[in-house]
């Protein structure tokens, strides 16, 4: 989501960010993007995945086109990606449970799926959105995490704990606190490290958060896996589309393909290319939109995506 599509207020506490934003379930929310307001210029927190119930600020008006469309940037046409695991809870095998080697799993079966191909429609000044991603693994740094109000500190983190970064580079932060007052469960970013610019993702401990759980029912994943799987879908296939500015796909309210389908699910699981299976939310098609083949967003339009 582009912060000049909206105006929202950001409130910067000691606990935490209060964010106000959309409620995802009303469908014609027109604050969707999440900007922090401080006297340094920061990256913009992008595609933020909003938790459920989150109030509106205002209403949007009724735009007669639903589809995305293209800014002019670049799009990712393959992915590197190496997960970061950032504060002293890490270290607790109670924990850390089946996270890590869980989403290991997840981003290892995500590349070549067939829900990673829900957003190969999409194109930029570089190629085409490609459903590779090579995933290195993960990092482990028990120092204290930061909250993620500061994207800038979210970007140091990766440049202090990924040695080589490379510019297809798919970085996402998952941190040992929990979201407490902040309206969102996660959101991409990107920033440079070294010189090289890299897409950095940022997501809290999601473990009880009813505001943040999809609610699968499998009994496959701990609770926690489960709403960091789902928001994970929602923040990598934001940042293959629609990677940095300038940007590249996003509606007329500043949506991006996650954010037009969030919280909507149309099986209770999907098959990645491993064979593990996942609750996740579907992506944004444009080409299924246009031709009524997707399944209905929380505003009815058919244009959402799994790869099931």
């Amino acid at each position: 989501m582009k912060m000049k599509m909206l105006v929202l207020f950001v409130v910067v506490l000691s606990l935490g960010v209060v964010a106000f934003g959309q409620d995802a379930n009303a469908p014609e929310t027109n604050l969707q993007d999440l900007s922090i307001l401080q006297a340094r210029p920061e990256p913009p927190m992008l595609g933020a995945h909003w938790a459920r119930g989150v109030p509106p600020m205002a209403r949007g008006l009724r735009v007669s086109n639903a589809n995305m469309t293209y800014h002019g940037g670049p799009i990712m046409t393959s992915t590197v990606s190496e997960a970061i695991y950032w504060g002293p809870k890490w270290a607790n095998s109670s924990f850390v449970g089946d996270k890590i080697t869980g989403l290991d799993s997840w981003y290892t079966g995500f590349s070549n799926s067939n829900y990673a191909r829900t957003s190969d429609e999409y194109t930029g000044t570089n190629g085409q959105v490609g459903p590779v991603v090579t995933h290195h693994g993960h990092v482990i740094d028990t120092s204290t995490a930061a909250n993620g109000s500061s994207t800038s500190a979210i970007v140091a983190e990766v440049c202090k704990e990924i040695t080589n970064p490379v510019s297809n580079g798919y970085y996402p932060v998952y941190v040992d606190g929990k979201r407490g007052n902040a309206g969102y469960c996660a959101y991409h970013t990107f920033g440079s490290c070294g010189g090289v610019r890299v897409q950095v993702a940022f997501f809290f401990d999601l473990g009880g958060d009813a505001g943040c759980d999809p609610q699968d029912t499998s009994g496959l994943h701990s609770q926690s896996l489960a709403a960091l799987a789902n928001v994970s879908g929602h923040e990598l296939s934001e940042a293959r589309t629609d990677p940095a500015s300038p940007g590249a796909w996003y509606d007329r309210r500043g949506q991006e393909n996650g954010d037009k389908c969030a919280w909507t699910f149309n099986v209770p699981l999907v098959s990645f290319s491993n064979g593990t299976e996942w609750k996740i939310q579907g992506e944004w098609s444009n080409n299924a939109y246009n031709t009524g083949t997707g399944y209905p967003n929380s505003s009815g339009q058919r244009g959402c995506l799994d790869g099931h």
